[in-house]
């Protein structure tokens, strides 16, 4: 039985918390029905919604039904009352349009009438200026009728372009010849053309007492006549040469200078054309000189005279340089026909390209001729005469090669008596091979398109490869004297065509080249992406392939002779590598150290070898050839005299005093550090020579930390750093002076 105290307590908390959630549960009945009601609320709510806004859409659907009604009516009415005034119209329409036609008609003739009376209103100006002796006016006003002339051309009235046409040509012909006459009398007080030297011009010039008063009418008459060049070039065709030359455009020389060349042309053709001595088609240097001469006569007269004219009205045309492009066109002239005569005798072919090109180099250089003009490479650029000139280049070159490489001092340099300029130590045959390659440079570097430059690169490539299997040829013949001198030249000149070759490769002109070969081969897809990469990347170059035969045939040579000279110093060291080295006194027990005399025929030998390619080889060669025999030289030591034999405390001395003390010397003369090019001999002295402490401290190291950073540690420490671990552990097993460990 519980307490009386406790009667009911236990049932009452069992009573409160069923009431609690009681109380929950009606909770939440209630909201979920309060939710109810609003949910029915809005049902209602929308419900008698829907209605009200279907009537809504529906009287607005009949109200758009009645207004689209109303606008078809509207547009029917409409459409019924335009064509109604469309046919009361036409009638008034039709008159209205023939009135039109006859109104635009009577303004074409209003119009074609103004432009005739424009054009004889011009005429007559310039009749009655010419009558008053006015005439400068009448010049002026002969550019506006040409002005007029061009403006009209877009015309479709024949007659009256022909009228203006015939009426421009008319006063053009007058005006032209009057100042023509009187230009040519100023010129002839002036003693015009300068046929005599430049310094016989200037007392020409101050002879005349009114020289001021003859360059004023100078002055005048150019002005008036360069008013006249509009209405000059609508007459006048500037000569043209074949398309088949490819010249560039250009305009025509401007009057005035026309009329000075005038008497310069008549003798030119006077003299090199026709059956006169002058003309023989196998001096072209005559008329090319005669005219450089005339350039120069007149230059002065050109720049102190006319320019200052040209300056004064604001042309842009340059005196000197535009008589100089009226004097080439007969050269052009001349050139175009005279080169079919003589295309297929090599010789006056020959002997005219080099004439060309030294007129052409002087018309440059001391007269300032601009290579955009029209100049004689544009005549030598054409198919025929180019394909002619690249074999007859092509022949001669060859000849010269075979020359070069047959006379008695093809393999001797010219400056071997001079030290400082002999170090490529370059054979004669391969100094004029390079020169007559830059000769061809110099040659073609100013022709007018890339792709006739591309053509004779590749000959200079052809040639290359030509000179460098002949040079194969004379070294396979050869090869039994690889030491020789002839052998040595060859391999010198190897060299220096590849470096020359590499040295081109960075020149401006040849980068240039590249480019447009990087663009000829992209558009042909004749090389794979990555050489496209590589020659617009500038990695390779053109002479790439070449450079690298060139060195491949280089490396060959010289891996021959490296060979040449390691078999006779084997040879010599036989009796070295049979010395007795475990049983030579220790140094305790020599008063002094001296070399073995097995070792003398090796050095000498080495020695003997060294000075006689030293002499033979340049710089570089030679010093590629030492390292090479130094590497070779290291291993065979090493391998087959140090491994082959054991040494005792003096054998080890030894080997160490003939090596650092005689073999190192021998290079020291080319490096400072000889020792650097022998590290497996030089480290193997090392290990050989510890002193017993040191050897034995080393072997425990080794055997205990095989392959572990402590046994590197070690060998770095005694200078170890070429030799592998498991090489240290051989040479000291070679090693004989060990202590007695009672074993």
């Amino acid at each position: 039985m519980l307490p009386a105290g406790q009667i009911g307590q236990a049932p009452a908390t069992r009573c409160c918390s069923e009431s609690g959630d009681e109380r929950k549960n009606v909770e939440e009945k209630s909201d979920i029905y309060i939710a109810a009601l609003v949910g029915n609320e809005q049902v209602l709510t929308i419900s008698s919604e829907i209605p009200k806004r279907i009537q809504s859409a529906l009287k607005n659907a009949e109200e758009s039904e009645l207004f689209l009604k109303q606008f078809l009516e509207q547009e029917t009415h409409l459409f019924s009352s335009i064509n109604s005034h469309l046919l009361t119209a036409q009638p008034w329409m039709e008159d209205l349009g023939a009135m039109i036609n006859q109104i635009e008609e009577i303004e074409r003739h209003l119009a074609y009438l103004k432009w005739i009376s424009q054009i004889e209103e011009l005429s007559d100006n310039i009749q009655q200026y010419l009558m008053t002796n006015n005439v400068p006016e009448a010049a002026s006003t002969l550019v506006c009728m040409a002005e007029l002339d061009i403006k009209l051309q877009e015309s479709s009235c024949t007659h009256l372009l022909s009228f203006m046409r015939a009426t421009v040509k008319f006063w053009h012909k007058i005006l032209k010849d009057k100042l023509t006459s009187d230009f040519e009398e100023i010129l002839a007080q002036l003693h015009w053309p300068f046929i005599a030297p430049p310094q016989s011009q200037t007392v020409g010039l101050s002879r005349p007492a009114s020289s001021p008063e003859i360059h004023s009418k100078l002055e005048t008459l150019f002005c008036q006549l360069l008013k006249l060049q509009t209405s000059d070039e609508l007459f006048t065709e500037p000569k043209q040469l074949s398309e088949k030359y490819s010249l560039p455009a250009s305009s025509s020389v401007i009057l005035p200078i026309q009329i000075m060349l005038t008497p310069l042309q008549k003798r030119f053709r006077y003299h090199f054309r026709g059956n006169r001595q002058t003309n023989v088609i196998s001096k072209p240097e005559w008329y090319l000189a005669q005219v450089l001469l005339w350039i120069g006569n007149h230059t002065e007269f050109l720049d102190e005279k006319i320019q200052p004219i040209l300056d004064k009205v604001g042309s842009s045309v340059n005196a000197r340089l535009e008589f100089s492009r009226g004097l080439m066109m007969l050269v052009l002239e001349k050139l175009a026909a005279d080169i079919p005569c003589l295309l297929y005798d090599d010789n006056l072919f020959c002997h005219l390209v080099d004439e060309v090109l030294l007129f052409e180099r002087e018309l440059h250089s001391v007269h300032g001729y601009p290579g955009t003009f029209a100049n004689c490479l544009h005549i030598l650029s054409e198919e025929t005469c180019f394909q002619r000139w690249l074999t007859v280049e092509r022949k001669f070159a060859l000849q010269k090669m075979d020359s070069a490489l047959s006379s008695e001092a093809a393999w001797i340099s010219q400056y071997k008596d001079i030290t400082d300029v002999d170090e490529m130590k370059v054979p004669d045959c391969a100094e004029t091979f390079m020169t007559l390659l830059l000769v061809i440079t110099d040659r073609y570097k100013n022709l007018p398109t890339a792709s006739r430059k591309l053509q004779f690169l590749e000959l200079q490539k052809d040639l290359v490869d030509d000179f460098r299997i002949r040079l194969t040829q004379v070294m396979k013949e050869e090869t039994r004297a690889s030491l020789g001198f002839r052998y040595s030249a060859i391999l010198n000149a190897v060299n220096y065509i590849s470096t020359v070759l590499a040295d081109w490769a960075d020149n401006v002109f040849f980068l240039q080249l590249q480019q447009a070969a990087l663009e000829v081969f992209a558009e042909n897809n004749t090389l794979s992406k990555l050489e496209l990469g590589q020659l617009a990347s500038m990695e390779s170059s053109v002479f790439d392939n070449m450079i690298n035969l060139l060195e491949r045939l280089k490396h060959d040579m010289l891996t021959r002779q490296v060979d040449h000279v390691f078999r006779e110093v084997k040879d010599a060291a036989k009796l070295y590598g049979k010395e007795r080295w475990l049983s030579l006194p220790s140094q305790s027990e020599q008063a002094v150290m001296s070399l073995s005399s097995s070792a003398c025929p090796l050095l000498l030998t080495l020695r003997d070898r060294l000075l006689q390619l030293e002499q033979q080889l340049c710089i570089s060669l030679f010093k590629i050839f030492w390292q090479m025999l130094a590497e070779k030289l290291d291993i065979y030591i090493y391998q087959e005299i140090i491994l082959a034999n054991h040494f005792n405390e003096g054998g080890a001395s030894q080997l160490q005093f003939d090596m650092t003390r005689n073999l190192f010397p021998l290079f020291s003369h080319y490096c400072k550090r000889p020792e650097n090019y022998f590290k497996h001999v030089k480290e193997a002295c090392i290990v050989l020579n510890l002193n017993i402490g040191s050897a034995l401290l080393l072997k425990d190291v080794l055997q205990s930390a095989s392959g572990q950073p402590p046994a590197t540690a070690a060998l770095n420490e005694v200078g170890i750093y070429k030799l592998a671990q498991q090489d240290v552990e051989i040479l000291l097993n070679l090693r004989t002076n060990w202590p007695n460990t009672g074993k």
